[in-house]
Formats: C-alpha cells, sequence, structure tokens
C-alpha cells in the first residue's frame, strides 16, 4: 500500500461544543483579542495556546459553552511574561498574570531559539577558533539547542539560556548524529544573543563512521521476501465521528483533544452497559514527559529534557501518513495549533484513528458439555507521533471490547551521542566504533481525571501476600491479597513492587454492582523503575513527579500539569510535590490519579543508526464495574474469515 493514498478525515462541525478541538478561527480570534488589548505587541511571542477545560459543575451544552484559551505571552523587549485567559466566545481577556521567570520558571522554549544557538555561536570568535583548532569548518558544525535546566549559575537566573551539543555534518543528507563533537558545551543567552561561556574541556576524535540509515552502503540489498499485508473493512469501520471529533466505537464514547503541549487528551470516557451510558475518566492525557541523562561528565551532566513542558510535544506532531503510519481503513483529524507569531498552523492528519483485531478476546472448549467458544477481540486506536529533536515518540490509547483501557508509547529515532574513544563506560554504551551513546531515561507522566459513574472515588494499593506454612496453610499453598485504603495525599504516594504485583484499584463506594460491591477499575503498572537519579539532585527537585509510581491529588482545575506549569528553567518542587504537600483528603473525593512510568535505556548496537521501537504504558482494567463479562454479545467471527468454515462449529459448538 502506498504511504500517500488518499486518507479519510470527518467532515469539520459547525456548532462547537466544550470540547471542539480548536480552530483556525478561534486562533486567530485570540491573536486579536490579545493585540487589541495591549498584550501582544509586534515583538512579543506567543509561547503557547491551549484550550482550557469546562469548569467543573457548569453546564457543557453547545448553547453555553464559553470558549476559554490559556496563551503565554513573551515580551523579550519589555522583559515581561504574561500568563493570559481570553474567551474566545465572549471575546474578552478574563485575566492576566505576571510570570516572575526567577521564581517561577521561564516560558517553553520557541522554535525561532532553536536556530538562533547556532547563529550566535557560529559569530562568536571563541568557537570559531575552538572549531578552528579542531579542524572543523564552521558551516558543517550543527548544534542541538537544548534545555539548560537549573545548576550552579546564580547568573543564569530569570534568563533564558539554552546548551549547545556539536555535531559533525560533512553533507546535507548527512546524518550529524553520527558525529558528536565531544569535549565541548556552549552555553547561550537567547534573549541578549550573547554566549555566555564555553566548556572546551578535552579534543576528543569525532566518529568517522557515518549512519545513513538510508544509504545502501548500510542497508545493503533491500529485502524482497515480505508479502503485501491489507487491511480492508468493506463496510467501513465500526466507529462514528460526530460534531467533529465525538467518538462512539462499540459501547465506547469519548471526545478526542488536542494540544500542543500535552498532545492527544481524551475527555469524557463512556461505556454504554444496557441501558446506561456510565461515565469512567472525565480526562486522560499523559501530561509530562522527561528524559534524564545518566552520564555526570561536566559536558552533559546538565541534560535533562522536558519534552511536555520545554519543548511542548503536541507541537511537533508529525502530519502521518496512510500504510506507513498508520495502516487499514483510517479517519484523520488535522488539529489546529498557533505558531509563536499567534498565526494558526494546522498539522495534517496529525491524529490517527482506526479499528484493529487484537487477537482472542474469549476461547475454550469445554470436555464436559462439548461447547467450543472463540471469539475475537478488537480495539479502538487513536495515536499521534511527535518528533522532539532526535528521539521520535508515538502516543497511542487503546480501547478494547472489554472495557479496558491501555496507554502505550513507542520510542524511536536516533539516540543522543557522543565520542567515546576508548570504547563502552559504566555510564554509556559504545555502539559503533569510538561512538557511544549515554545511558538515559525516558518518563511519562499520565494525569487520569476519574468519574467512575459520576461520583467521588477511593483509591486502594492492592498487594499479594505470601503465607507461612501454619495450622490454616499445612501444605504452604495459600496466597491472599491485602488492600490498603489510600486516605490522603501524602498516603497516596506511592512506588510500584513487582515482587507483590501491586496494582491500584480506583472505586466509587457510592455505587454497586449486583453483589453489591463498589464498582471500580484497576490501573496496571509496568513496575519499571522511575527516576533514577539522585534524591538530592536537580533533576530530582524538578521532576519529583517521576520519582513515585503513583500519585493521587483532590481535583482542582489549576492543578493540570505534574511539574507546575512552567517547568523550563524552574528550579524545583513545583506541582505535584507542592500541591501534596497539604496531605488533603482523597478517600471519598473529586481525585485525580497521576501514573508516572518509564524506560530505562542502556543503548544496544542494535539501536544503531536508527533505533527500533521500544514500548511501555499501563492498562487500567475493569474491577467489579460491571455485573458479568461485558462482551457476552460479541458475535462470533464471521465464516468467511476461514475460522468455522461453512457450518461455524468451531466458534459455536
Amino acid at each position: 500500500m502506498s504511504c500517500h493514498s488518499a486518507p479519510a478525515e470527518p467532515s469539520t462541525s459547525t456548532t462547537l461544543t466544550p470540547f471542539s478541538l480548536p480552530t483556525e478561527d478561534e486562533i486567530t480570534s485570540v491573536t486579536s483579542v490579545l493585540r487589541e488589548a495591549g498584550h501582544f505587541p509586534a515583538e512579543a511571542r506567543l509561547t503557547y495556546l491551549g484550550l482550557l477545560d469546562p469548569v467543573r459543575g457548569q453546564a457543557r451544552s453547545a448553547a453555553e459553552v464559553d470558549r476559554r484559551f490559556r496563551a503565554f505571552i513573551l515580551d523579550k523587549t519589555a522583559g515581561s511574561a504574561r500568563d493570559i485567559i481570553v474567551s474566545v466566545t465572549h471575546s474578552r481577556i478574563d485575566s492576566v498574570t505576571e510570570v516572575d521567570s526567577t521564581s517561577q520558571g521561564e516560558f517553553p522554549v520557541m522554535e525561532e531559539e532553536f536556530e538562533l544557538v547556532e547563529e550566535v555561536l557560529a559569530a562568536d570568535p571563541k568557537w570559531q577558533s575552538i572549531l578552528a583548532r579542531r579542524g572543523l569548518p564552521v558551516e558543517e558544525v550543527r548544534v542541538a539547542p537544548l534545555s539548560a535546566g537549573v545548576f550552579e549559575y546564580p547568573e543564569e537566573s530569570g534568563r533564558r539560556i539554552l546548551r549547545g551539543l556539536a555535531f559533525h555534518q560533512q553533507y546535507e543528507s548527512d546524518s550529524a548524529w553520527a558525529h558528536p563533537i565531544d569535549g565541548l558545551v556552549a552555553y547561550v543567552d537567547v534573549t541578549n544573543k550573547t554566549v555566555d561561556q564555553i566548556l572546551d574541556l578535552e579534543d576528543m576524535p569525532v566518529p568517522a563512521e557515518h549512519g545513513n540509515y538510508t544509504d545502501p552502503e548500510l542497508t545493503g540489498p533491500v529485502r524482497t521476501t515480505q508479502k503485501p499485508i491489507e487491511i480492508t473493512q468493506p463496510e467501513g469501520p465500526s466507529f462514528t465521528v460526530s460534531e467533529g471529533n465525538h467518538i462512539e466505537w462499540e459501547k465506547w464514547s469519548l471526545d478526542v483533544g488536542f494540544d500542543m503541549r500535552e498532545g492527544l487528551i481524551l475527555h469524557n470516557i463512556a461505556f454504554t452497559d444496557g441501558e446506561r451510558t456510565r461515565t469512567i475518566l472525565d480526562r486522560a492525557a499523559i501530561a509530562e514527559m522527561v528524559v534524564p541523562y545518566g552520564d555526570p561528565s561536566p559536558v552533559r551532566s546538565w541534560q535533562n529534557y522536558f519534552d511536555t513542558g520545554e519543548y511542548l510535544v503536541g507541537q511537533w506532531a508529525n502530519s502521518l501518513e496512510l500504510g506507513c503510519d498508520c495502516l487499514g481503513d483510517i479517519t484523520y483529524l488535522s488539529p489546529w495549533v498557533a505558531n509563536n507569531l499567534g498565526e494558526p498552523r494546522q498539522i495534517k492528519y496529525g491524529i490517527c484513528m482506526h479499528e484493529e483485531d487484537a487477537s482472542i478476546l474469549a476461547k475454550h472448549s469445554d470436555l464436559w458439555s462439548g461447547v467450543a467458544y472463540t471469539r475475537r477481540n478488537r480495539r479502538f486506536v487513536v495515536s499521534f507521533f511527535t518528533t522532539v529533536g532526535n528521539y521520535d515518540y508515538g502516543f497511542y490509547w487503546y480501547l478494547y471490547l472489554d472495557g479496558t483501557i491501555e496507554f502505550e508509547a513507542k520510542a524511536t529515532g536516533v539516540v543522543f551521542t557522543s565520542a567515546l574513544p576508548n570504547g563502552s563506560t559504566d555510564f554509556a554504551s559504545e555502539i559503533a566504533p569510538g561512538l557511544g551513546a549515554p545511558f538515559h531515561q525516558h518518563l511519562f507522566g499520565a494525569r487520569l481525571d476519574f468519574a467512575l459513574d459520576g461520583g467521588q472515588c477511593r483509591v486502594e494499593e492492592e498487594d499479594v501476600v505470601r503465607l507461612p506454612v501454619s495450622e490454616t496453610n499445612p501444605r504452604g499453598n495459600a496466597f491472599s491479597r491485602k488492600r490498603t485504603v489510600l486516605g490522603t495525599e501524602l498516603q497516596a504516594q506511592r512506588d510500584a513492587d513487582q515482587s507483590k504485583a501491586r496494582t491500584w484499584v480506583v472505586s466509587n463506594l457510592e455505587s454497586t454492582n449486583r453483589l453489591g460491591e463498589p464498582v471500580g477499575y484497576k490501573l496496571h503498572p509496568t513496575g519499571l523503575p522511575t527516576l533514577l537519579a539522585a534524591e538530592d539532585s536537580s533533576i530530582h527537585q524538578r521532576a519529583t513527579f517521576a520519582s513515585k509510581a503513583l500519585w493521587v491529588s483532590q481535583y482542582h482545575e489549576d492543578e493540570r500539569y505534574p511539574t507546575g506549569d512552567f517547568p523550563n528553567q524552574h528550579p524545583g518542587h513545583a506541582g505535584l510535590p507542592t500541591w501534596t504537600a497539604a496531605d488533603r483528603n482523597v478517600d471519598g473525593e473529586d481525585i485525580v490519579l497521576w501514573h508516572s512510568f518509564g524506560l530505562t535505556h542502556f543503548p544496544r548496537v542494535e539501536d544503531w543508526p536508527i533505533m527500533p521501537v521500544d514500548t511501555v504504558g499501563f492498562k487500567l482494567r475493569p474491577e467489579g464495574f460491571f455485573d458479568r463479562s461485558p462482551v457476552l454479545d460479541v458475535p462470533a467471527p464471521a465464516s468467511d474469515g476461514d475460522c468455522c468454515g461453512s457450518g461455524g462449529d468451531c466458534c459455536e459448538g
């Protein structure tokens, strides 16, 4: 199938709901309101623009909707940073908050600052001299513009700083990541367009072998063994799209949102159970992502990137291509975001939606009754892919027939490289001759706003319990489980524990199933390590959310990001550690679950020159939410799938 086949895209709704995707006209309107109010002069920049969720408890009908946007306006000339709420519905400014970058952090990194770092360095005499000494032409040196973090440089406080690591790109299509210029790092003030300092520590040999992964020298003859896989749905997909972004699939319903910071957002996730439409989550999103590196060398011990809060993963979403990124009967959404000038920009086909076969749903061959039963599973998939520097990430949400919700992150792209003339070290792998890749983590923070049957919730931690031989367990075969109520925010800061098969159960005590038990959902973590940096490190203070697998907080509309609103150059302790220090009650309250999870990456030789996808995620599964299996009404597989032949015996018994 061609990567360029014509995809499907639903028609745009003319009636806006509280959860409709931002439109081109709305972004233009926000910019106009800001300019007319004098908050957005020509020299200022819009660093973020996003649609706010409706105020909790207010009417959600289209007729009563108030579409409010949040804008971050940075005016470097005036030295001001403003956090502004704009009502597009009423064409007015609702609030203006001055942001002190020294204490509250800087606004996100802007696209125009990427090129600025390289331009400022290329004109710097010291930089020119260093490259000349190393025999490197300035015009062949690329500089990665990297968020600075907060370290022992008090002179950087309140200033927009980016750090730059250099790579040698010998020609336009050359993969510069194969040629790191090591022992060298520059600190650049992107407001004043000056070089703060350059650390020129060691003239290390630049790895020479290229990493051009489409070059026939590396690929060899392209395989001819793969036969076509064609996925067709002659009657179209089983889901419908209405009002532009409202999805109904099987018994599921949801609104698909998109934000230039968080990327995909799922609103109003509900399941139809008999005559009832039952809410599960008001909102689900990956609210933060951080990539901390584990190399303590002075050149890169500061490397820690908040891809969501500092770089805004949503704005870098790829335009997806049918047959390459998404396979099957695909429906796309094309979200609008704003650029730094306040102009609308459409990400064509940025969101992919489809359904796919998911193997066996249920199966049993009963020797007593003679019934042979098989049902196929399928899932609804909504996804997007983003590129942040050297790495690419896929964000995939899955809804299954049995009520399971799953999130999966797919990490690929090119590993960040260093020079390793003497082979692997304690902190980096050698992946090609003289070429290394520092150890690092990819840590994600999910924000899950639960609303089980629309009520207030409780969270319990469930552990398996091994029991010793005793009078009640004479043969030693017994094991049990222990559930512990997490009653306050501090009690609910928890680690995963694979040795105890630890899970967390969210329940609504006011809604019960037919057995009289509270309805619930269970969070199944992968149980892999969370943040590994020392507790007194800068990155631990700034990314405290990633140090625990679970946090639970009382819902508050202003508590949206686990690192706080402005993680860029923030000294730390913002977000979850500050909010939960109040130790508010979370038992029987309107609560939010925050789940941290991720990959710890010791790069392999096989990860070079382009990394095959690695995955991590979590599942939410019904735990007494239904009265019985919710998939008993799923039909037997169709006979034209060769499961049952002409009689259907293998499926029905």
